[in-house]
């Protein structure tokens, strides 16, 4: 079986490490899946979301001609490609989250302001105590 770019595979994990997960394909040769296609949401650990002998579903990204090649299970997913109509109802949806925003916004800068107008009376308190003494005349 040949492997070709855009192709959709099924494979088993051989081995995980810190960058990826080592995926042995169809044909018997060993792909790897780069942390950041391992899935749609931050991944910060591979072992995670994948372990030894999983078989999952892979898309061929690259194919290198040193025998390298790169794969992705977030592209192989239905839902990991943003579609226009997925794009289209993020649009039309109320933005609720907005207003939510803006109010979480204004505290934080009633909080700022609060906190430097402290800080600043602070300052003013040492300022007076220091370097007022004349003991080098």
């Amino acid at each position: 079986m040949t492997i070709e770019v855009g192709a959709i595979v099924e494979g088993v994990v051989t081995g995980i490490t810190s960058f990826g997960a080592f995926v042995t394909l169809p044909n018997g040769k060993t792909g790897l899946v780069h942390i950041s296609e391992v899935a749609d949401a931050y991944v910060r650990d591979v072992k995670d979301f994948l372990k030894e002998n999983d078989k999952i579903k892979v898309k061929v990204l690259s194919l290198d001609p040193k025998g390298k090649i790169g794969l992705s299970i977030r592209q192989a997913q239905p839902s990991a490609t943003p579609g226009p109509r997925r794009l289209e109802a993020r649009r039309d949806r109320p933005s609720k989250g907005r207003g939510d925003f803006e109010d979480r916004l204004a505290r934080f800068l009633k909080e700022a302001d609060e906190r430097q107008t402290d800080l600043r009376k602070k300052t003013d308190a040492k300022r007076g105590g220091r370097g007022t003494r004349r003991d080098f005349e």
